[in-house]
């Protein structure tokens, strides 16, 4: 074959590729779309948890300790242990003595907590006889660190799916949650205001005030500088009164009134408003506050504890010496050495601003800051829009799991050093000491480990009660709910506020337009925490901490000019910004402009951390710089005049894998950027809608809503509530949780049937007719097809695990299993035992069977010399108790030991359930509703085409909840199964063309010969013929919720009663009665029933016979043996009635003599 010149042209490479399109921006954003997906695959939706628990065991953990790493004893200094390293290891469990490695599913099956050992290695003094010697040791266990599943240490890290399946773990998992004894527990991201930053605020009084939370690594502490009366007061809890802010610029050495006004500023309006609190610092003290030494004398005397409050202990203090030989024990001063300086300076350099460094004594650094912070009270003194809004999400920050274990850590290490600093004291303190001594046996001693103690205690019941930190929060951890995939998602997912829910504000509740992108706004319970809880949108990142050196030393290459250089008039020249650096003020810019996009640039370029934040906040003539961890940001496609930077050809590498989201980043095509820095930005929310200005592009509308919200089809036609409902309900329907849910342990709920969320479903396609049918689907109740259930429609299983211990007692006994009885009146009940005594797998149980035959010892107490015999036992066989006439299956019986060596039995039981009346269905539009009726197939109405529906839904339910996206999922549907593709109901997704527009869907349907509206003729299954009216029907999502008829179904006659006030129990568990409240008995009153009030509070209840004394009106009793009536107070018994009482109303008149107030009753002959 021979080619010509023509031929050879057309085969260039240039005829075959179309370069302009592949350049070309991408002016449909529907190829974008691709990036939400990747984002995903790369971050994940508990990627925030995983980056900040990896951060605090490779990083935080190492700060901590470098922090603290030499600890000596306070009675001989040369006496020292030291921390040269420390790491997390593998996760393990010490088995005789080894290590051996477990992965979660072994702990979630046995009751462990899925721990790895922390290892140190120390360098530390030991001796004998006075003479000491240095060695070193390395792997020193000092406690157990839970480890969050897919982080760094966990043993599912980085595994394929084949790897996860052979652990039992399952791939869609999404980690981020811890395994303690067995649960599955969640560390809730926690809502702050952000630490280091000055927040302006006024309190109730309208007193302007400016605060900031200071946390270094050593300490923790928080300043408020208070406006009151046109003074200025700084409070600090180590001072017992408020200090004249003034006395403290000149305790920091800024001795010259002219230079404290220059710094603040020299506008009239500034120095004018700092007049009242310099003559305030005069007044304070009659010769006045001069020289930096009297300030600080000042200071002194007003310290907690200073010299006027210590007299009168210090007097008590002499008695007691003259008394007894008294020995103070040596303390240190709650504030640190008490140095040569005083208390007071150490307050100032160490507690006042910890944040802010005082380098070589130099203190200039925080006089600046104090200065900022009075210009900017002013400022909002003069002008009130200036103040901080603290609703404002750029000045939240998330604490995630890693900051919360980090917290709790140091607490419990620093408590481990302290004690073992006591040990070592106690020992050197004895005279004779002859034995050999050694540091590193008092980390471990014999109160081993309350590292792992205290964190697997604090996980286990979510109180977090940290002392040193003023910590004190309960319901930090919750059980993972396992109802279904999403539900577990949006557990993860979701934002504890800082509010207790009972303040009826509305500030914090309402939706911020800071939220946008960042916290989804369907997403949040009804109620009490109504707009409290939130939940992260489904693009958020939120960051962790950042090293900040190379940070500071690149801004200030950048141009910035130090603090330290610049005088006090220079603070606030107009013409230059503040450069605050993660709440530190590094100095001053001329071109701000410049240095903002400097920074950008090499962040685009991947210079500097993806997460580093720049932000120009004009007002305050300030550039801020965040590298701070808890920041929320969220991902943006950079656009340059008008046109995004992501091309057409950048889309296509992405779908052929060649290319993945974080090369985006690399290349500086998309960026993150938090709450503050979006306010530098314009961003345009469609390509086509971008002007030249704009500097960044939405990647997709639909990523503002969160996990859950983001499932509802079409749901910016809802009513906006209703999505709120769905996303409460959405939690709550039952799916499949795993592909592992079979080996799962715990009691769960799972639909064998129907996969829809893509791979983990929670409900079933129901093909729906919209009419009303029979009146049982008044009020939202549902009509449902026999036919269906049958074929397994909504049907669901529900697991629960039974537990049986046999328990190893003090003398040695322990419980025994026996061989079942085959005959006799107990064999029917034992049929499902096997020969051992445990019930065997897939045996039938029913209500009352014995699952183990158990016989307990007599005697547990004292010492058996030999071995005990059949009579020392007696029967303990352990009943089934379920509903009645239900039949379950044992599914699975695991033997495995306890904690404490005793033999444990788990039985899981399968209960597999069908609808009923009464149990709880929705559709994904928060449209909830109770099966009202179950019809037979025979009489349900029919279509032309012979279709039956599933359910029957009532048309009321549609005009007052204004759900249009139902109806647009109904018609889409059944477009979708004509046609055989998937039709999508994304949010906001009908202009980039990711959501089918209603249009295009009557074009299907009538193509496939329906009506353009989805309506059809339906045919009486009564009467067979046709109804007077098109009936809008097709198929529509349906959830079974875990609210079951059977779960909650109580009733009782006679049965079990409480012992002190002899009424009925309460609860279904305790099979108790129904009260009759006093609402109840205020109906019955007003229809003036009073035989049913009697018979229902007295004789139903807790009827009871008393003596009582018409003499005195107190109770008497019944003596047996006289057989006659006595009063316990006059002695006798000759003028005594008997009467009916409730035995309650007995109990409060013994209850109240008890107390000293005598009822007395005064009777009358009716």
């Amino acid at each position: 074959m021979v080619l010509d010149h023509e031929d050879l042209d057309l085969m260039n490479d240039d005829n075959f590729v179309d370069k302009k399109k592949l350049s070309a921006p991408i002016k449909s954003t529907a190829d974008k779309f691709q990036l939400v997906p990747e984002f995903l695959k790369v971050r994940g939706l508990v990627k925030q948890h995983l980056d900040s628990f990896n951060y605090f065991i490779n990083v935080g953990i190492k700060k901590i300790v470098r922090a603290n790493s030499r600890i000596t004893s306070t009675l001989d200094p040369s006496i020292y242990l030291w921390f040269k390293d420390v790491y997390v290891g593998e996760p393990s469990i010490l088995n005789v003595g080894t290590a051996e490695v477990i992965n979660p599913h072994m702990c979630r099956l046995a009751d462990m907590t899925y721990a790895a050992p922390i290892y140190v290695n120390i360098e530390y003094v030991h001796g004998i006889h006075g003479k000491t010697t240095i060695s070193a040791k390395d792997k020193v266990v000092i406690g157990r660190m839970p480890i969050m599943l897919r982080s760094c240490r966990c043993v599912l890290h980085g595994k394929d799916e084949e790897e996860l399946a052979r652990l039992g773990e399952c791939p869609l998992d999404p980690g981020g949650y811890f395994v303690i004894k067995g649960t599955e527990k969640v560390l809730l991201i926690q809502e702050q205001l952000s630490k280091n930053r000055i927040i302006i605020d006024s309190d109730k009084k309208g007193n302007i005030n400016a605060s900031v939370t200071s946390s270094s690594e050593t300490t923790k502490s928080k300043t408020v500088i208070q406006m009151e009366k046109e003074k200025i007061y700084l409070y600090l809890h180590q001072f017992v009164k408020k200090i004249p802010i003034i006395i403290v610029l000149k305790a920091m050495g800024m001795e010259s009134d002219q230079e404290i006004v220059q710094m603040v500023g020299r506008d009239p309006r500034f120095s004018a408003s700092l007049l009242p609190s310099m003559e305030a610092s005069i007044e304070c003290i009659s010769e006045g506050v001069n020289t930096r030494q009297q300030a600080l004398d000042y200071l002194e005397a007003k310290l907690v504890g200073s010299t006027s409050f210590c007299d009168a202990t210090r007097e008590i203090k002499t008695l007691l010496k003259k008394r007894l030989d008294y020995q103070p024990m040596v303390k240190r001063s709650s504030y640190g050495p008490p140095e040569k300086d005083g208390r007071a300076l150490y307050i100032l350099r160490e507690l006042f601003l910890a944040h802010v460094p005082v380098r070589d004594d130099n203190y200039r650094q925080k006089c600046f800051y104090v200065g900022v912070m009075l210009r900017r009270m002013i400022e909002a003194m003069l002008n009130k829009d200036s103040m901080d809004d603290k609703d404002y999400v750029g000045n939240k920050r998330l604490e995630l799991s890693g900051q919360l274990i980090s917290l709790l850590f140091e607490d419990l290490f620093k408590t481990m050093t302290t004690e073992a600093i006591k040990k070592v004291d106690a020992i050197l303190q004895k005279p004779n000491r002859a034995s050999r001594f050694d540091f590193s046996q008092c980390l471990t001693g014999e109160k081993n480990h309350n590292i792992s103690f205290g964190l697997e205690r604090t996980l286990s019941t979510g109180n977090f009660d940290i002392k040193r930190f003023r910590m004190h929060r309960k319901g930090m951890t919750q059980v993972l709910t396992r109802l279904s995939f999403i539900g577990s998602l949006g557990s993860i997912t979701k934002i504890s506020p800082q509010f207790e829910k009972s303040r009826k504000v509305s500030g914090p509740r309402s939706l911020q337009p800071s939220q946008w992108g960042m916290l989804c706004p369907c997403d949040t319970p009804e109620g009490e925490s109504c707009g409290l809880v939130k939940n992260l949108a489904l693009m958020t990142h939120v960051t962790t901490d950042q090293e900040e050196g190379p940070l500071v030393a690149m801004c200030f290459k950048l141009g910035v000019t130090d603090l330290e250089v610049l005088s006090a008039e220079e603070l606030h020249t107009p013409d230059s910004f503040l450069v605050i650096f993660n709440g530190l003020i590094l100095g001053k810019h001329r071109r701000p402009q410049y240095f903002a996009n400097s920074l950008r640039r090499l962040r685009r370029a991947g210079k500097i951390g993806e997460f580093v934040s720049v932000f120009i906040n004009e007002k305050q003539h300030c550039v801020y710089v965040a590298s701070d961890g808890g920041r929320v940001c969220r991902p943006l496609v950079i656009a340059e005049n008008g046109e995004s930077r992501v091309k057409q050809h950048h889309m296509k590498e992405l779908k052929d894998g060649v290319r993945t989201f974080d090369d985006f980043i690399r290349e500086g095509l998309i960026e993150y950027l938090d709450v503050n820095e979006e306010n530098n930005a314009l961003i345009a929310l469609y390509e086509s809608e971008a002007m030249k200005d704009v500097t960044h592009i939405e990647i997709e509308p639909f990523t503002i809503l969160g996990v859950v919200a983001g499932l509802i089809p079409y749901p910016h036609h809802n009513q906006s509530p209703r999505n709120t409902y769905q996303c409460a309900m959405g939690k709550q329907a039952m799916g499949n949780i795993a592909y592992n849910q079979a080996i799962k342990p715990d009691g769960l709920f799972a639909l064998p049937i129907g996969v829809g969320y893509d791979k983990l479903g929670a409900g079933q396609n129901a093909t729906v007719a919209v009419m009303s049918n029979t009146g049982y689907d008044i009020e939202d109740a549902i009509v449902m097809n026999k036919a269906s259930l049958d074929r397994g429609f909504e049907r669901c299983i529900v697991k629960k695990t039974v537990v049986a211990t046999c328990q190893k007692y003090g003398n040695d006994t322990v419980d025994r299993i026996l061989r079942p009885e085959r005959t006799g009146p107990d064999a029917e009940k034992m049929q499902i035992l096997d020969d051992d005594g445990i019930a065997a797998p897939g045996e039938i149980i029913r209500p009352n069977d014995v699952y183990i035959n158990k016989q307990i010892p007599v005697d547990t107490r004292d010492n058996i010399t030999s071995p005990p015999s059949d009579t020392q036992y007696r029967p303990a066989r352990e009943y089934f108790k379920g509903p009645e006439g239900e039949t379950q299956v044992v599914e699975r019986v695991a033997l495995c030991s306890h904690k404490n060596g005793n033999l444990c039995i788990k039985y899981n039981i399968r209960h597999t359930r069908r609808p009923e009346l009464g149990d709880k269905f929705s559709s994904r539009h928060g449209q909830k509703g109770v099966c009202g009726t179950i019809v037979q197939q025979e009489d349900f109405p029919f279509s032309e085409r012979g279709i039956c529906p599933d359910l029957i839904m009532n048309p009321h339910g549609f005009p007052s909840r204004m759900t249009v996206g139902k109806m647009m999922e109904l018609l889409g549907s059944k477009a979708g199964v004509s046609s055989g593709r998937f039709h999508y109901g994304s949010a906001f997704g009908e202009e980039s063309g990711h959501a089918d527009t209603v249009e295009n869907i009557s074009k299907t349907l009538v193509k496939h010969r329906y009506s353009y509206c989805g309506k059809e003729l339906l045919y009486s299954g009564l009467s067979g013929e046709p109804l007077q009216t098109y009936v809008f029907m097709g198929p529509i999502y349906y959830q079974k919720l875990k609210h079951m008829v059977m779960d909650k179904m109580h009733a009782r006659g006679s049965g079990q009663r409480v012992m002190m006030t002899r009424q009925p129990t309460e609860g279904k568990s305790k099979n108790g009665g129904l009260r009759v409240g006093e609402m109840e008995r205020d109906c019955l009153i007003a229809y003036g029933a009073s035989m049913l009030i009697y018979e229902r509070l007295m004789l139903s209840s807790d009827p009871f016979e008393v003596q009582v004394c018409r003499a005195c009106g107190l109770l008497g009793y019944y003596d047996y043996k006289l057989k006659k009536a006595v009063c316990s107070t006059c002695k006798n018994g000759d003028s005594i009635a008997t009467l009916k009482l409730p035995y309650a109303c007995k109990l409060l008149f013994q209850e109240l003599q008890s107390m000293n107030v005598v009822p007395r009753l005064v009777l009358r002959e009716m």
